[in-house]
């Protein structure tokens, strides 16, 4: 499978990225990859450090006509979304990605295929390891942990890095140049419950919502997407309301920053509801079809027999789950009045679990503007603490204020123009990246985000397109010429 990406135009780079596919990288377990990166650096004979946190940082000195040019930080990072559909079976702790080339697209095999950010770390290795690219003196970082809290960006000390520009190579779409960034905060509640024995006379069943589109809860915000959590809870609200049904437990969703695609629950009801039960869920399963046919064509609703559970909740606390997810803000929470078609603030209710008289609530909540961030955030935690939830607030992260005046982003928007024949969309985004981060460290470095066309990120339908990698590689090599 990986030779025929391997075979793909430019050659040295897909083959750097087949590399990085065959070292597993989950998020808080990057020690394999950033040994990988550690070797590759040395093996160069380059300069090559690990910091405090786990950032890898590798410097090379420019090619002859470039070397007094000013210091470039090529930045990417390590670990990779981990999420696989649920007929695949695949070990993301032991095995390599499975990849595919399907037409001009690059995919993986029922799993995400770490093109976020795989494709900028190949990158960077591709120019770490060329003697034929002119460059000017380069640090290369990078970063771990992106994905689940963006710790290695926090870790990054002041006074390592010498830079005068940073191109981040995190941005999924090759006409945009992104200059600016929303920040994020973690909110997630916690409890226990009461339990209750199994009442007499109940049939069990398994009820979920699967097959969503999920994707980025930054990137994908604004597309209307289901989140599962949501559409279960509304199916066990109004099953609540026609049957009388006990909720045993609630799985829903993964990821803090992936849309949930799978939400299932352990429910009871009176034996002699069961059919009128089917039905309804039948009808409510057509509601949510005709609903979501743009976005999620591919929903699908369970409602099958399963084994009975040993307890279900408590009524009291089962009821107040139910109003509590309801109530709970996800999606768009306000739009930018400054910049057009920008998302300015989010929510994410990523997970949901309740199970063996333990519950948790976990939403990632997205800001350009921080003050509004800590807003929603409170609001979300005073709903949890309606049903006597322990909230955390963590993660916190900060934005990236845009500079449309840089020289560097004028520099880059007329490269593009030339290049392309078009003006690039230069733009700020709803997704987090570490440029913010960096930037409080380093706030006198100019920076810039872009990359080739990824499609699906933090889900199984991602995708990058060949033709797009091509592109953005020759337009990267020819800003390190010109900058």
């Amino acid at each position: 499978m990986s030779n025929a990406v391997r075979s793909l135009e430019p050659r040295p780079l897909w083959n750097h990225f087949a590399d990085l596919n065959a070292v597993p990288r989950p998020s808080k377990k990057e020690e394999r990859v950033i040994k990988f990166i550690v070797e590759f650096g040395e093996g160069l004979g380059l300069p090559t450090s690990v910091d405090a946190t786990g950032n890898v940082i590798i410097t090379k000195p420019g090619t002859k006509g470039l070397e007094n040019k000013p210091v470039v930080l090529l930045q990417s990072h390590l670990d990779m979304v981990h999420q696989k559909n649920a007929d695949t079976n695949f070990d993301f702790d032991q095995e390599g990605i499975r990849m595919v080339v399907n037409g001009d697209w690059v995919e993986a095999e029922g799993t995400t295929l770490g093109a976020d950010n795989g494709i900028g770390v190949a990158s960077i290795m591709t120019i770490l390891a060329a003697n034929d690219i002119p460059h000017p003196p380069i640090e290369a970082l990078f970063t771990i942990d992106e994905e689940t809290g963006l710790t290695g960006a926090k870790g990054l000390e002041g006074g390592l890095l010498h830079a005068k520009y940073m191109l981040n190579l995190d941005t999924e779409d090759d006409r945009e140049l992104t200059i600016g960034c929303a920040g994020g905060i973690d909110v997630t509640a916690n409890g226990d419950y009461m339990q209750e024995p199994v009442p007499k006379g109940l049939s069990p069943f398994r009820l979920g919502v699967k097959g969503l589109t999920g994707g980025h809860s930054g990137v994908d915000i604004h597309l209307g997407r289901g989140n599962a959590n949501k559409l279960l809870n509304r199916l066990l609200s109004g099953s609540a309301s026609q049957f009388g049904i006990r909720i045993s437990s609630v799985d829903g969703g993964s990821l803090r920053n992936a849309i949930p695609r799978e939400c299932f629950a352990v429910v009871m009801l009176p034996y002699e509801e069961a059919v009128a039960f089917q039905a309804f869920i039948e009808h409510e399963a057509a509601s949510l079809k005709a609903e979501y046919r743009t976005t999620d064509p591919d929903l699908a609703v369970v409602c099958e027999a399963t084994d009975t559970p040993t307890s279900v909740m408590a009524k009291a606390f089962q009821k107040k789950l139910m109003a509590v997810v309801y109530a709970c803000a996800n999606g768009i929470y306000r739009m930018s009045p400054d910049i057009k078609d920008l998302v300015q603030t989010s929510n994410n209710l990523s997970r949901v679990l309740a199970k063996e008289g333990q519950y948790t609530i976990q939403c990632l909540t997205r800001s350009s503007v921080d003050t509004e961030k800590v807003d929603l955030a409170n609001a979300l935690k005073s709903t949890f603490e309606l049903i006597g939830a322990k909230v955390a607030l963590g993660n916190d992260y900060p934005g990236w204020t845009p500079m449309p005046g840089s020289r560097l982003v004028k520099l880059m928007s007329g490269l593009y123009e030339e290049m392309f024949s078009e003006k690039p969309h230069v733009n700020a985004c709803h997704a987090g990246l570490e440029c913010g981060i960096v930037g409080q460290h380093y706030p006198e470095m100019e920076m810039i985000s872009f990359g080739p066309n990824i499609r699906g990120a933090h889900s199984p339908d991602e995708k990058v397109q060949i033709s797009s990698v091509q592109k953005y590689w020759g337009y990267l090599l020819r800003t390190l010429t010109e900058i």
